[in-house]
Protein backbone atom coordinates (compact mmCIF):
# COMPACT_ATOMS: atom_id res chain seq x y z
CA UNK A 1 0.00 0.00 0.00
CA UNK A 2 1.56 3.43 -0.72
CA UNK A 3 0.23 6.69 0.90
CA UNK A 4 0.82 10.03 -1.50
CA UNK A 5 0.26 13.41 0.40
CA UNK A 6 -0.69 15.92 -2.74
CA UNK A 7 -0.89 19.60 -2.70
CA UNK A 8 -3.72 22.84 -2.90
CA UNK A 9 -6.20 21.21 -5.68
CA UNK A 10 -8.25 23.86 -5.64
CA UNK A 11 -10.90 23.32 -8.27
CA UNK A 12 -7.88 22.07 -10.71
CA UNK A 13 -9.87 18.50 -11.66
CA UNK A 14 -7.79 17.56 -14.97
CA UNK A 15 -4.42 17.58 -13.16
CA UNK A 16 -5.27 15.85 -10.52
CA UNK A 17 -6.55 13.23 -12.42
CA UNK A 18 -3.62 13.48 -14.55
CA UNK A 19 -1.32 12.83 -11.27
CA UNK A 20 -3.37 9.96 -10.11
CA UNK A 21 -2.89 8.27 -13.40
CA UNK A 22 1.14 9.10 -12.84
CA UNK A 23 0.90 7.67 -9.41
CA UNK A 24 -1.14 4.78 -10.62
CA UNK A 25 -3.62 5.30 -7.83
CA UNK A 26 -5.44 2.37 -7.06
CA UNK A 27 -8.31 3.37 -4.44
CA UNK A 28 -8.18 -0.20 -3.14
CA UNK A 29 -5.00 -0.60 -1.78
CA UNK A 30 -3.22 3.08 -1.70
CA UNK A 31 -4.04 6.20 0.56
CA UNK A 32 -4.50 9.91 -0.54
CA UNK A 33 -3.30 12.45 2.01
CA UNK A 34 -5.10 15.87 0.88
CA UNK A 35 -3.75 19.65 2.51
CA UNK A 36 -7.08 20.98 1.53
CA UNK A 37 -8.57 23.83 -0.53
CA UNK A 38 -9.64 21.09 -2.62
CA UNK A 39 -12.27 24.36 -4.01
CA UNK A 40 -11.95 27.64 -4.98
CA UNK A 41 -9.73 29.35 -7.97
CA UNK A 42 -9.77 26.79 -10.41
CA UNK A 43 -12.18 25.69 -13.08
CA UNK A 44 -13.84 23.12 -11.54
CA UNK A 45 -14.14 22.75 -8.07
CA UNK A 46 -17.45 20.91 -7.92
CA UNK A 47 -16.54 17.96 -10.14
CA UNK A 48 -13.07 17.81 -7.95
CA UNK A 49 -15.43 17.72 -4.70
CA UNK A 50 -17.65 14.93 -5.86
CA UNK A 51 -15.02 13.18 -7.02
CA UNK A 52 -12.81 13.50 -3.55
CA UNK A 53 -15.58 13.00 -1.42
CA UNK A 54 -16.27 9.95 -3.83
CA UNK A 55 -13.29 7.99 -3.02
CA UNK A 56 -14.42 7.12 0.81
CA UNK A 57 -11.78 5.76 3.23
CA UNK A 58 -9.11 6.17 0.52
CA UNK A 59 -8.49 9.23 0.85
CA UNK A 60 -7.97 11.65 4.19
CA UNK A 61 -8.36 15.58 3.72
CA UNK A 62 -7.91 18.19 6.17
CA UNK A 63 -9.85 21.71 5.93
CA UNK A 64 -8.32 24.30 4.22
CA UNK A 65 -9.29 28.28 4.51
CA UNK A 66 -11.06 27.51 0.96
CA UNK A 67 -12.97 24.93 1.71
CA UNK A 68 -14.01 26.79 5.21
CA UNK A 69 -15.70 29.58 3.11
CA UNK A 70 -17.27 27.37 0.92
CA UNK A 71 -19.42 26.14 4.21
CA UNK A 72 -19.73 29.83 4.97
CA UNK A 73 -21.33 30.66 1.80
CA UNK A 74 -23.35 27.41 1.66
CA UNK A 75 -24.60 28.19 5.11
CA UNK A 76 -25.34 31.62 4.66
CA UNK A 77 -23.01 32.97 6.87
CA UNK A 78 -21.18 35.32 4.94
CA UNK A 79 -22.38 36.87 1.50
CA UNK A 80 -22.07 35.50 -2.10
CA UNK A 81 -19.53 37.74 -4.29
CA UNK A 82 -18.03 37.72 -7.38
CA UNK A 83 -14.49 36.86 -6.05
CA UNK A 84 -16.35 33.36 -4.93
CA UNK A 85 -17.54 32.96 -9.19
CA UNK A 86 -15.61 29.88 -9.09
CA UNK A 87 -18.25 28.12 -6.43
CA UNK A 88 -21.16 29.32 -8.05
CA UNK A 89 -21.41 25.70 -9.24
CA UNK A 90 -21.09 24.21 -5.99
CA UNK A 91 -23.74 26.71 -4.59
CA UNK A 92 -26.28 25.35 -7.13
CA UNK A 93 -25.31 22.06 -7.17
CA UNK A 94 -28.42 19.33 -6.46
CA UNK A 95 -26.22 17.40 -4.10
CA UNK A 96 -24.80 20.85 -2.08
CA UNK A 97 -26.15 19.03 1.20
CA UNK A 98 -24.25 16.30 0.69
CA UNK A 99 -21.34 17.89 -0.08
CA UNK A 100 -21.45 20.16 2.71
CA UNK A 101 -22.03 17.24 5.20
CA UNK A 102 -19.48 15.70 3.81
CA UNK A 103 -17.06 18.63 4.31
CA UNK A 104 -17.82 19.22 7.69
CA UNK A 105 -16.73 15.57 9.22
CA UNK A 106 -13.33 16.66 7.74
CA UNK A 107 -10.64 17.01 10.16
CA UNK A 108 -8.52 19.85 10.71
CA UNK A 109 -5.22 17.90 11.56
CA UNK A 110 -4.16 14.25 10.82
CA UNK A 111 -1.74 12.09 12.27
CA UNK A 112 -0.50 8.79 11.34
CA UNK A 113 1.54 7.07 13.99
CA UNK A 114 3.26 4.37 11.95
CA UNK A 115 4.71 7.02 9.45
CA UNK A 116 5.48 9.39 12.64
CA UNK A 117 3.45 12.22 9.86
CA UNK A 118 1.31 15.04 10.36
CA UNK A 119 -1.03 16.46 7.90
CA UNK A 120 -2.60 20.07 8.51
CA UNK A 121 -3.45 22.72 5.54
CA UNK A 122 -1.46 25.79 6.86
CA UNK A 123 1.01 24.46 9.72
CA UNK A 124 0.56 23.82 13.29
CA UNK A 125 1.51 26.56 16.39
CA UNK A 126 5.20 25.95 17.34
CA UNK A 127 4.42 25.40 20.51
CA UNK A 128 2.02 22.37 20.49
CA UNK A 129 3.06 18.80 20.46
CA UNK A 130 1.32 16.23 18.19
CA UNK A 131 -0.77 15.73 21.07
CA UNK A 132 -1.46 19.41 21.50
CA UNK A 133 -1.91 20.16 18.04
CA UNK A 134 -4.70 17.17 17.46
CA UNK A 135 -6.59 18.33 20.79
CA UNK A 136 -6.93 22.02 19.26
CA UNK A 137 -8.10 20.70 15.96
CA UNK A 138 -10.63 18.25 17.53
CA UNK A 139 -12.38 21.39 19.67
CA UNK A 140 -13.11 23.09 16.05
CA UNK A 141 -14.34 19.78 14.67
CA UNK A 142 -16.94 19.69 17.20
CA UNK A 143 -18.14 22.81 16.70
CA UNK A 144 -18.39 22.55 13.03
CA UNK A 145 -20.31 19.63 14.05
CA UNK A 146 -22.15 20.75 16.68
CA UNK A 147 -25.49 22.81 17.12
CA UNK A 148 -23.25 26.40 17.28
CA UNK A 149 -22.35 25.68 13.50
CA UNK A 150 -23.24 28.59 12.14
CA UNK A 151 -21.91 30.30 14.71
CA UNK A 152 -18.53 29.41 14.20
CA UNK A 153 -18.96 30.15 10.61
CA UNK A 154 -19.94 33.73 11.58
CA UNK A 155 -17.37 34.36 13.27
CA UNK A 156 -14.42 32.55 12.78
CA UNK A 157 -13.57 35.19 10.15
CA UNK A 158 -10.82 37.81 11.55
CA UNK A 159 -6.97 38.39 12.58
CA UNK A 160 -7.34 38.38 16.32
CA UNK A 161 -5.87 37.28 18.21
CA UNK A 162 -2.58 36.64 17.36
CA UNK A 163 -1.01 34.82 20.28
CA UNK A 164 -1.66 31.75 21.73
CA UNK A 165 -2.77 31.23 25.27
CA UNK A 166 -4.79 28.41 26.84
CA UNK A 167 -7.11 31.22 28.51
CA UNK A 168 -8.37 31.94 25.62
CA UNK A 169 -12.11 30.64 25.36
CA UNK A 170 -15.04 30.77 22.59
CA UNK A 171 -15.29 31.60 19.60
CA UNK A 172 -11.63 33.89 20.03
CA UNK A 173 -10.24 30.63 20.88
CA UNK A 174 -11.74 28.93 18.07
CA UNK A 175 -10.81 31.34 15.43
CA UNK A 176 -7.35 31.41 16.48
CA UNK A 177 -7.00 27.62 16.25
CA UNK A 178 -8.70 28.03 12.68
CA UNK A 179 -6.12 30.55 11.62
CA UNK A 180 -3.40 28.74 12.68
CA UNK A 181 -4.13 25.84 10.85
CA UNK A 182 -5.80 27.40 7.69
CA UNK A 183 -4.62 31.10 7.55
CA UNK A 184 -0.75 30.88 9.39
CA UNK A 185 2.58 31.47 7.01
CA UNK A 186 4.66 33.65 9.27
CA UNK A 187 5.08 34.70 12.99
CA UNK A 188 7.32 38.12 14.41
CA UNK A 189 9.90 37.40 16.56
CA UNK A 190 7.54 37.13 19.78
CA UNK A 191 5.03 34.69 18.25
CA UNK A 192 2.17 36.76 16.64
CA UNK A 193 0.92 35.67 13.84
CA UNK A 194 1.16 38.22 10.85
CA UNK A 195 -1.52 38.13 7.77
CA UNK A 196 0.29 40.42 5.99
CA UNK A 197 3.19 38.55 4.47
CA UNK A 198 2.25 36.27 1.62
CA UNK A 199 4.64 35.98 -0.49
CA UNK A 200 8.35 34.12 0.03
CA UNK A 201 9.71 33.96 3.39
CA UNK A 202 12.96 35.30 2.27
CA UNK A 203 11.60 38.37 1.15
CA UNK A 204 10.10 39.10 4.18
CA UNK A 205 10.95 41.88 6.39
CA UNK A 206 13.58 41.17 8.76
CA UNK A 207 11.14 40.36 12.19
CA UNK A 208 9.15 37.92 10.57
CA UNK A 209 10.06 34.30 10.25
CA UNK A 210 7.95 31.37 8.83
CA UNK A 211 6.26 29.43 11.49
CA UNK A 212 8.32 25.98 10.83
CA UNK A 213 11.71 27.86 11.79
CA UNK A 214 10.46 28.19 15.21
CA UNK A 215 12.30 25.39 17.59
CA UNK A 216 9.25 23.04 19.37
CA UNK A 217 10.72 20.13 20.64
CA UNK A 218 6.77 19.18 21.32
CA UNK A 219 6.96 17.41 17.80
CA UNK A 220 10.35 15.32 18.00
CA UNK A 221 10.97 13.42 15.10
CA UNK A 222 7.48 14.03 13.69
CA UNK A 223 7.12 14.99 9.84
CA UNK A 224 4.79 17.40 9.16
CA UNK A 225 3.12 17.94 5.77
CA UNK A 226 1.60 21.29 4.59
CA UNK A 227 0.13 23.34 1.85
CA UNK A 228 -1.41 26.51 1.55
CA UNK A 229 1.92 28.83 0.45
CA UNK A 230 2.41 28.83 -3.26
CA UNK A 231 5.07 31.50 -2.53
CA UNK A 232 6.98 29.04 -1.24
CA UNK A 233 6.55 25.94 -2.92
CA UNK A 234 8.01 22.59 -2.75
CA UNK A 235 10.28 21.41 0.08
CA UNK A 236 11.06 17.19 0.64
CA UNK A 237 13.00 17.70 3.95
CA UNK A 238 12.92 14.53 6.44
CA UNK A 239 10.59 16.71 8.65
CA UNK A 240 8.79 19.26 6.89
CA UNK A 241 7.12 18.85 3.61
CA UNK A 242 5.43 21.80 1.39
CA UNK A 243 3.32 20.94 -1.49
CA UNK A 244 1.66 23.65 -2.73
CA UNK A 245 3.06 24.16 -5.69
CA UNK A 246 0.38 26.48 -7.56
CA UNK A 247 -0.78 24.47 -9.16
CA UNK A 248 -4.04 27.10 -9.98
CA UNK A 249 -1.58 29.21 -10.91
CA UNK A 250 -0.22 27.42 -14.33
CA UNK A 251 2.88 26.03 -11.68
CA UNK A 252 2.67 22.47 -11.12
CA UNK A 253 0.29 19.93 -9.27
CA UNK A 254 2.55 17.54 -6.60
CA UNK A 255 2.59 14.58 -4.78
CA UNK A 256 5.11 12.86 -2.74
CA UNK A 257 4.77 9.41 -1.17
CA UNK A 258 5.42 9.10 2.16
CA UNK A 259 5.64 5.83 2.85
CA UNK A 260 9.50 5.41 1.67
CA UNK A 261 12.40 6.25 3.66
CA UNK A 262 13.19 8.89 1.05
CA UNK A 263 9.99 10.93 0.05
CA UNK A 264 9.46 10.15 -3.75
CA UNK A 265 8.36 13.85 -5.42
CA UNK A 266 5.96 13.34 -8.56
CA UNK A 267 4.48 16.44 -10.07
CA UNK A 268 2.81 17.15 -13.53
CA UNK A 269 1.85 20.26 -15.23
CA UNK A 270 -0.43 22.32 -13.31
CA UNK A 271 -4.27 24.33 -14.61
CA UNK A 272 -3.33 25.95 -18.53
Amino acid sequence: MATYAIGDLQGCYDPFRHLLDRIEFDPDADRLWLVGDIVNRGPKSLKTLRYVAGLGDAVISVLGNHDLHLLALAEGAIKYSPRFETLYKVLNAPDLPELVAWLRTRPLAHYDEELDTLLVHAGTWPAWSVDKTLARAAEVEQALQGKKYLSLLTKMYGNTPRRWSGSLKGNRRLRFIINTFTRMRMLTASMSLNFAHTGSPWQARRDLRPWFDFDNPGLGETRVVFGHWSALGLMALPRLVSLDTGCVWGRQLTAVRLDRKFPEVIQVPGQP
